[in-house]
């Protein structure tokens, strides 16, 4: 019998001893399940009704429905409207919206890209297209706002002007740039102890380094762009050439023009032995003249020129032909 009763035993302890474990476990298990649901909680409670924005998140703003608030420490104004501020930032659940915030004093880059001028400046955004809020700066004014979807009567700001697009980035590079030189004006005069005119006097002459490096740096992009033309030196001679040629024709065209001025006395050509005969004569006979005349000193009259010859010699022969 001692060997039936010890297998009854253990049948009847085995089940009990599974139930005793899993209790055991549940009983541990608890404790870790309430930590996770204090830590989920904690979590939830722990994330601001209203969210900062900078430089390193303003991304999340072009997807879902914000309301953003550009504001400073120093504004009066934007300490007036900060409770309401936040309270609209309590009832994002209820609206459907986001809340946010961007202190300009800590990301000048945001508020470039915006290119807000004014404080406070509060803009509404859904999925990336902003419109400026003029409305009153109530709470009850921002409620009415999202749930009566007043912001679909304000126009909204597109084109280069949208804070996405590369001008409104440059823009946002000019801000963040505008206070580094601030902050480095501050520390030369503060920290270092230099006179404000000499720090203004390190800042001309960086201008003009800077200047000079970026135009230098345009020029020979522009020369790799945009090379000249040179003409090589076989184009020169050609035009040179050209105009060489265009000179004769027109000297050509010069002594043509005049021989055609001169009249041409018939039997000119078949008859030239006789008015070389002529001219011989008529020479003579100047010449006897010129001594006939030499008695008088100082009166010798000069010897007509060879053009004035021929032409006497030519009348002459014409008279003969008629």
């Amino acid at each position: 019998m001692g060997c039936c009763t010890v297998p009854s035993a253990w049948l009847w302890l085995r089940p009990r001893l599974w139930s005793l474990g899993l209790a055991l476990v549940l009983v541990l298990a608890q404790p870790a399940r309430c930590t996770a649901e204090q830590g989920g909680a904690a979590r939830v409670a722990a994330q601001p009704a209203v969210e900062p924005l900078g430089d390193t998140n303003w991304t999340l703003i072009l997807s879902g429905e914000w309301m953003l608030q550009f504001h400073a420490p120093w504004c009066p104004a934007c300490k007036q409207i900060q409770v309401d501020w936040e309270d609209l930032g309590k009832a994002r659940g209820e609206l459907g919206i986001h809340v946010g915030k961007v202190d300009v004093t800590r990301e000048p880059g945001l508020s470039g890209r915006f290119f807000v001028t004014t404080l406070p400046t509060i803009y509404h955004g859904k999925e990336g297209v902003f419109r400026k809020y003029h409305g009153a700066r109530m709470l009850e004014d921002f409620h009415s706002f999202v749930k009566e979807k007043k912001w679909e009567a304000v126009e909204s700001i597109s084109g280069w002007k949208s804070p996405s697009s590369i001008v409104m980035s440059g823009m946002a590079g000019l801000f963040r740039l505008s206070v580094w030189i601030r902050q480095m004006h501050s520390y030369l005069t503060e920290t270092m102890g230099i006179p404000v005119w000499g720090s203004y006097i390190i800042f001309a002459l960086a201008t003009l380094v800077v200047g000079l490096i970026l135009g230098l740096i345009l020029v020979l992009i522009a020369d790799c762009v945009c090379p000249p033309k040179r003409q090589e030196s076989s184009d020169v001679s050609e035009v040179f050439e050209i105009e060489n040629e265009a000179e004769e024709e027109e000297d050509e065209e010069e002594e043509a023009d005049v021989e055609k001025k001169v009249p041409e006395a018939p039997g000119w050509e078949a008859d030239g032995s006789e008015v070389e005969d002529e001219t011989e004569v008529f020479n003579d006979s100047l010449v006897e003249g010129d001594l006939g005349n030499s008695e008088h000193e100082g009166e010798l009259e000069p010897q007509p020129s060879s053009s004035e010859t021929d032409g006497a010699v030519r009348k002459r022969i014409l008279k003969e032909d008629s």
